[in-house]
């Protein structure tokens, strides 16, 4: 039986208890109001109400912990050595567009490495979890990484540009957290993009790791500007020589 840790735990309720607003909210998305922050980049109530509810549930328990989070942005608390990482709503054009392929995405990096991640799909009630060296799950079920060793049997993730002309298969998904979790899963064989911000792959990156995954090496002292490459450890060589290219 997997033993789950009490930070784990409290980051299930958390996300499970703003699912269920997001979800009503989901059901009524023209009624939302809606601001943009930048290009194609939106942030509705939904977001906002969301975010809301995760900090106060993780507060709760661990009020000392400092946030991360994509509307807030850093709140440094009494321990700054413990940071929960928060996306209330990872894949929010999809959310406001009535495309239900988006995810709540909770880390919690503490003395510089992300220890357990949680990313999860409302709408389709999956719940992707991973602790460190504890492996990562599915709904209670453990999952791994592709077993696939041709590259051109297999299928990417990408939302970027830079990769657009790349020879492999692929797809845009519009959500960063799921094609991580999907990745975990076997899924998809690997998903690589740039320019993405910590709070969009943080839960993602341990899920990756703790189903025998395989990334490139990621400073998580920065918070924007990331690039992600994330493959099984079957087709992590293939792959890196295409990507190298661009």
């Amino acid at each position: 039986m997997n033993v789950l840790s009490s930070n784990l735990n409290l980051m299930i309720k958390a996300g499970e208890k703003a699912s269920k607003k997001l979800i009503r909210d989901f059901g009524e998305v023209e009624n939302l109001q809606v601001s943009i922050k930048g290009p194609s980049d939106f942030v509705s109530n939904a977001d906002l109400n969301a975010e809301k509810i995760i900090i106060e549930e993780l507060s709760k328990l661990k009020k000392n912990y400092s946030i991360l989070s994509e509307e807030t942005g850093f709140v440094q608390n009494q321990d700054d050595k413990n940071i929960w990482i928060i996306d209330p709503i990872d894949g929010t054009s999809n959310f406001l567009h009535g495309i239900p392929h988006f995810a709540i995405s909770i880390a919690l990096q503490s003395h510089g490495e992300i220890i357990c991640g949680l990313i999860f799909d409302p709408i389709k009630n999956e719940m992707f979890y991973a602790e460190k060296n504890n492996g990562s799950f599915l709904n209670n079920k453990r999952i791994r990484v592709s077993k696939k060793k041709d590259v051109n049997a297999c299928l990417f993730a990408t939302n970027g540009t830079k990769y657009k002309n790349i020879e492999v298969p692929t797809r845009k998904t519009g959500c960063a957290a799921l094609d991580m979790a999907y990745v975990a899963a076997g899924r998809f064989d690997g998903y690589f993009q740039e320019n993405l911000n910590l709070w969009d792959i943080a839960a993602g990156i341990i899920l990756v790791k703790e189903a025998g995954g395989v990334l490139n090496s990621i400073e998580l002292s920065k918070k924007e500007n990331l690039d992600i490459r994330a493959t099984s450890s079957s087709i992590s060589e293939k792959i890196l020589k295409k990507l190298n290219k661009f």
